[in-house]
């Protein structure tokens, strides 16, 4: 088999040694279990802290099927994930996933109120060295624009969008080095959508030099004003658009 390009960046020439990435891909693939052709062809990848990657492409193209390999919430069908430059062996992937969070469109929460769904992560095992943080939690949710009350709702009574905002604040709260975001304000009005952008941009703007995003987006001004790196996503081939395509993204949201 050929082995395609790598499509991640590289430090400056002249760098005394090549960074080393937060996660790292080589040639990761997945295949339909039955049909068995590929929903991920093998693909090269490397993202590194600082960076702020946009993932692009039609519907049904395999952009969520990467993210979740990425992640490795799913077995791969060929090549190996990388954490700063290690193998994520099995018996490490719990802690790999502590690093690395993976954010789906339409997350899934506990029966019970929005509070018992950002305490829940603290009953993991990889998780119990730290406790629920309520003020930082409360600091999370006002940056998201929601109301006081927003802790003692149901889940039950939540629509997509207020999901998507408790799974983001869930994830935050647990201090990630990476973000995998398959499309979090898909289910948003504009306003709540640019609210979760400036969110996750202050994440990333509080450590930059630690930190780093892959957000899938459909919508090419949100794609121009969250990332500064895009790639394409095609028929479960992964490409690269060229860093030129956007121009460099703020954290508050706003294109330059």
């Amino acid at each position: 088999m050929t082995r395609s390009p790598p499509v991640s960046s590289q430090p400056n020439e002249g760098s005394a040694e090549r960074r080393v990435a937060l996660v790292e891909a080589r040639q990761i693939a997945r295949r339909a279990r039955q049909r068995g052709e590929y929903l991920l062809h093998p693909a090269d990848f490397a993202l590194h802290a600082g960076e702020r990657v946009v993932l692009t492409g039609p519907s049904g193209s395999g952009k969520s099927v990467f993210l979740r390999a990425l992640a490795l919430l799913d077995p791969l069908d060929g090549g190996a994930v990388l954490w700063r430059g290690e193998p994520v062996l099995r018996a490490s992937i719990p802690r790999f996933r502590r690093h690395i969070a993976y954010l789906r469109q339409r997350p899934a929460l506990l029966d019970g109120t929005v509070e018992d769904n950002l305490r829940y992560p603290y009953t993991l095992s990889v998780y119990r060295d730290v406790a629920f943080d309520g003020a930082r939690t409360k600091s999370l949710l006002d940056a998201a624009r929601r109301p006081a009350d927003f802790l003692v709702r149901h889940a039950s009574e939540l629509s997509g969008g207020e999901a998507q905002i408790v799974a983001l604040v869930r994830v935050l709260q647990l201090d990630p080095d990476a973000l995998l975001l398959d499309e979090p304000t898909a289910s948003l009005d504009p306003d709540s959508a640019r609210a979760v952008e400036a969110l996750v941009g202050g994440w990333f703007e509080a450590q930059r030099g630690a930190r780093a995003t892959v957000w899938v987006s459909h919508d090419p001004a949100q794609a121009a004003r969250v990332g500064s790196r895009h790639l394409t996503m095609t028929a479960g081939t992964l490409g690269a658009a060229g860093e030129t395509a956007f121009a460099p993204a703020r954290a508050d949201g706003a294109s330059r």
